[in-house]
């Protein structure tokens, strides 16, 4: 059985061990959450907020599985990591075999829009929306419908932190936290200038619905 893993360092040295997309296409922003990052929204979500040790956690759009296997490592009780590329998941199987959670972390080839039920908590780096106009709004959407607490990476900024506020209240939300980051993201495509570049970034916690109503005193 895989020892939880209670210090940073130890958690960023094992998600350093996930690989990124061999692959990646530009078109579906398939940058790879950094190790360092992975580990600032995760610990966030499990030992101050208490949303991952024990809890079903769902990695929307996981790409190699980052978040989902960090989250497995911190001790959740079931993870599933859920990504339309079939390459992206074949290594975030093998990767999480490797590091002894494959029996947390179950994995699904398809679109965030087969995603039913209903999980303690989502975490998810959707895409910003830059390549591919509002691709940010679905995942959003989707974590919102189907998860009752949200930890969700989007583009800094006052006008787009205006946006997913409007956004998430409009769908019964409730933004608990707003946390800046910085995601340094390697040199990965022929129109990068540069070796790596540094991206401003804002960790959202959102409440869905259900967890909303629970917090302010009301049944559910």
């Amino acid at each position: 059985m895989q020892r939880r893993l209670v210090r940073r360092i130890d958690l960023e040295m094992a998600l350093s061990e996930v690989r990124p997309h061999p692959r990646p296409d530009p078109k579906l922003e398939q940058y790879t959450i950094p190790p360092e990052t992975a580990v600032d929204l995760l610990f966030f979500a499990a030992y101050t907020n208490d949303d991952i040790i024990g809890r079903r956690v769902l990695d929307l759009g996981c790409g190699t599985g980052r978040l989902a296997i960090g989250a497995a490592l911190l001790g959740a009780e079931e993870v599933l990591g859920v990504d339309v590329d079939a390459v992206a998941v074949r290594v975030g199987l093998e990767d999480a075999a490797k590091l002894g959670v494959d029996d947390v972390v179950s994995w699904v080839v398809g679109d965030i829009g087969v995603v039913i039920g209903g999980f303690d908590t989502v975490v998810q780096n959707p895409p910003f929306g830059v390549q591919r106009s509002k691709a940010d709004r679905r995942f959003l959407q989707k974590a919102l419908e189907v998860g009752r607490v949200v930890y969700s990476l989007h583009k800094a900024g006052a006008s787009n932190r205006r946006f997913i506020r409007r956004f998430v209240e409009l769908h019964g939300g409730k933004i608990t936290h707003i946390i800046p980051l910085r995601m340094w993201i390697p040199w990965m495509f022929t129109f990068h200038s540069k070796r790596r570049y540094m991206v401003e970034v804002d960790l959202y916690r959102i409440v869905g619905g259900r967890r909303r109503e629970r917090e302010e005193g009301k049944r559910w």
